[in-house]
């Protein structure tokens, strides 16, 4: 998929998180190629800079550049038992109403709720302990499209 995105972030393997489109993109010539395909808070990872530049009042530098996109890998913690590489994974959030150091994993941005994912990795049991007494297992994630 192809996006634009502030000249100083377009580089390879650069990861964010699409909040929305500010009020300036609704009016813009650019907006069905810039934020027309990105989905609400879907995390994103830059794989390939084009060139061609663009004038853009929102960005820092006031340019924007086009970039070819996939959705980011995501880790993530989760109490679901056999699960292994390769297997589809759903994800539902863990019932948390706790906040600790590991509350990002648990709930990560890009990922919501009924997501189906693919798991890339299978990282094995986190050694951090749980508030809740869950034992959790770290899973990297792709998606299932």
């Amino acid at each position: 998929m192809i996006t634009l995105i502030g000249k100083d972030l377009a580089k390879e393997g650069q990861e964010f998180v699409f909040l929305g489109p500010a009020d300036e993109c609704e009016n813009c010539r650019f907006k069905s190629s810039c934020v027309g395909n990105l989905e609400l808070n879907r995390k994103y990872v830059v794989v390939n800079v084009k060139e061609n530049e663009q004038k853009c009042p929102i960005h820092s530098g006031g340019l924007v550049i086009p970039v070819e996109i996939d959705r980011a890998q995501i880790d993530v913690l989760t109490a679901s038992k056999n699960i292994f590489e390769g297997s589809t994974f759903t994800f539902n959030a863990p019932d948390c109403d706790e906040v600790c150091e590991f509350h990002d994993l648990c709930f990560p941005e890009g990922l919501q709720e009924d997501d189906k994912c693919l798991v890339l990795n299978n990282n094995g049991k986190h050694n951090g302990e749980c508030k809740k007494g869950f034992k959790l297992n770290k899973l990297t994630l792709g998606f299932v499209i």
